[in-house]
């Protein structure tokens, strides 16, 4: 998915834009338009047809979030939430000259579904889509920067966006733009690095701490803001610190009457600290650097999510299962293989002896145990290829249907 949106190589975008300066990627160096993704037609079905609801819809006028008592309402008789989308209050302030913002559209629209699983693998940060539909000649933001990078998609109409340097670089998430408000008003009324009309089909890409401001022309534009939410240094030194929790050393109390009111009374505690931290960096390094990369992979498995099973078709499936039905790995999903403690549960379906050697499934909501001679079943399946009961390394075919039954049940794997 990342090709669709930069023109030029992944390695030369990963060397030379990742992180570092925009991109802007015309239409006719990209492999084809989004109007798979998006188009007006969509948009009006989402708005009117598919009972949104607060947050997944906002609407801002000239930098300002317009109420959202003006655009929604109780769904009436049979759907009483009171946030439900109103037709009729989003046409009413649209007319006005706000924008439409349809957040999280990768949480219930299937060709942004998808768009955004593809886009999460290649870039391997957390991904998001946003929508902004915004009416001829007015902009829905002030000048401002985000605190993630973005991919710019536009759908159809046009946009003018002016593009800064930043204020702050790499801002973190509890770094807003409206903490350098003045800075940014300043920098704003300087010469952009780019000021350019999208077009439907172009892409730009915006580093987060980049200043930009965007205007609809002469239609009605809408375009998608692709958000990535990228790991930093900062992250891990956070991991670590984290980690070292379980150092007694570090938990002890500080002096009695310390009162740090000021930094001159907190000074020679600091820097014992410091060099506590540094001994035990220099000591432990290999063992806190583990620990700080399991805290991220946990920190990335709640941000993203597999693909979504179907619950009826999965049963369907299940009631149908036999050796040569045709499964496969459920897309997204991350799991691994470890050797299991002596006298884990085993799935269900095999009797064996509470000494026998046991595997593990560990995905990111649970594990499954399985006997030691499912492994190189196990790992057949984990690589990701279609397997069927009678494929299955290791396994016949009947000790294949309870090993592919007990995983399509978990949503483990899903029918091809």
């Amino acid at each position: 998915m990342l090709e669709r949106c930069v023109a030029r190589g992944r390695d030369e975008f990963a060397a030379d834009y990742w992180g570092q300066q925009p991109l802007l990627s015309p239409a006719a160096r990209l492999p084809r338009d989004f109007s798979d993704l998006l188009t007006p037609t969509m948009v009006d079905e989402i708005i009117a047809e598919r009972g949104l609801r607060t947050p997944f819809i906002r609407m801002a006028r000239e930098g300002t979030l317009v109420d959202r008592a003006c655009f929604t309402r109780t769904g009436g008789f049979g759907a009483l939430m009171p946030d439900q989308v109103d037709p009729d209050g989003v046409l009413t302030e649209f007319a006005a000259g706000a924008t439409i913002v349809l957040q999280g559209l990768h949480r219930f629209w299937p060709p942004i579904i998808d768009f955004v699983r593809g886009m999460t693998s290649d870039v391997g940060h957390p991904v998001q889509t946003n929508a902004y539909i915004t009416p001829p000649a007015n902009r829905g933001f002030d000048p401002h920067y985000d605190v993630h990078d973005v991919f710019v998609l536009q759908i159809s109409g046009t946009k003018r966006w002016r593009v800064h340097e930043p204020v702050h670089r790499h801002p973190l998430p509890d770094q807003p733009w409206t903490d350098h408000r003045e800075a940014i008003a300043a920098r704003a009324v300087q010469a952009p690095v780019i000021d350019a009309v999208l077009d439907p089909g172009d892409c730009l890409y915006l580093p987060r701490g980049w200043v930009h401001s965007a205007e609809a022309q002469g239609d009605t534009s809408i375009h998608l803001t692709v958000g990535v939410s990228p790991f930093t240094g900062h992250d891990v030194a956070t991991a670590v610190i984290e980690a070292l929790a379980s150092e007694e050393e570090l938990r002890a109390s500080l002096p009695l009457g310390l009162a740090p009111v000021e930094a001159a009374r907190t000074e020679e505690h600091t820097r014992r600290v410091l060099d506590v931290l540094a001994g035990l960096i220099a000591e432990k390094q290999e063992e806190l650097g583990a620990l700080a990369g399991d805290a991220l992979a946990t920190r990335y498995l709640d941000l993203t999510r597999p693909a979504a099973v179907r619950p009826l078709a999965t049963l369907d499936a299940l009631a149908a299962l036999d050796a040569h039905t045709v499964l496969r790995w459920r897309d997204g999903l991350h799991g691994s293989i470890d050797p299991a403690p002596a006298g884990s549960d085993v799935a269900a379906g095999y009797h064996v002896a509470a000494d026998s050697a046991t595997v593990v499934l560990r995905l990111p909501t649970k594990s499954i145990t399985f006997p030691t001679e499912c492994a190189p079943a196990l790992r057949a399946v984990l690589d990701g290829g279609p397997v069927s009961a009678g494929s299955l390394p290791g396994l016949d075919v009947d000790d294949g249907l309870v090993v592919l039954r007990r995983l399509l049940r978990e949503a483990v794997l899903v029918a091809l």
